[in-house]
């Protein structure tokens, strides 16, 4: 898609009605002074800039995305946050930050990259002794594993459900309303027709069953390392 349509479809502005619920999930982690969040999978970065507001920390977004993070770049330096934010294309199956680098995971839609266990497993190493892993995911992908967290090296602290019909009300409607606006705009343009039905596709799935794609935000505390291996000899 030219960068012109992209502007005019202005995916941001749908993915930020769901920003109340980035800033449910955070009130609910202790106050942290000047915390260092990794946000993974950060895209074009509407929850990175969120975490910005919300945090007075250095933010750190990774994609592999390079369109999105360009736009993302331009978000942190309008806001004047070059200081703070980060916008780092990186490969999530192979994350060079040190070890026990950041307080806060940041993941929102990203588990499905390795897959929850393989996520959980892989990302611990990057958080600080007692640091949080924040993951939002669909309620059915992540939901089955639950119970196993702990033996990954987590204590669940907490979670929250979006409503049921909230991917498809607060989202996926209002976008399908522009996509059809921009196809009748565009009605003559094939290959900009070819990039508007790449998103009318996914916004048929959804639409032809929403209560599918309800999800959930999950809070996590990373073990000490005393308490993991105590609970691993138990296992």
């Amino acid at each position: 898609m030219s960068e012109a349509i992209l502007n005019e479809l202005d995916i941001d502005q749908f993915r930020s009605a769901f920003s109340k619920y980035t800033i449910q999930a955070f009130k609910k982690l202790p106050n942290l002074d000047k915390p260092r969040i990794l946000d993974i999978g950060c895209g074009s970065g509407v929850p990175t800039m969120e975490l910005a507001k919300l945090s007075d920390g250095e933010i750190i977004g990774i994609d592999i995305d390079q369109d999105s993070l360009d736009r993302l770049k331009k978000k942190i330096e309008k806001a004047g946050l070059t200081n703070r934010v980060k916008a780092i294309n990186c490969n999530l199956l192979d994350i060079q930050f040190p070890d026990n680098s950041f307080d806060i995971i940041w993941a929102e839609g990203t588990l499905t990259t390795l897959g929850v266990e393989k996520s959980l497993r892989t990302w611990k190493r990057l958080l600080k002794s007692r640091g949080f892993m924040v993951i939002h995911d669909e309620t059915k992908h992540f939901f089955k594993h639950r119970d196993k967290v702990n033996r990954w090296g987590y204590d669940f602290i907490e979670h929250f459900s979006l409503p049921e019909n909230a991917w498809w009300e607060e989202y996926y409607k209002p976008l399908e309303i522009k996509l059809q606006e921009l196809l009748k705009k565009y009605a003559n343009d094939k290959a900009a027709l070819k990039a508007l039905e790449i998103h009318q596709n996914e916004v048929d799935i959804v639409k032809a069953s929403p209560k599918s794609f309800q999800s959930v935000f999950c809070i996590m505390q990373k073990l000490e390392k005393e308490i993991e291996d105590e609970l691993f000899q138990i296992i």
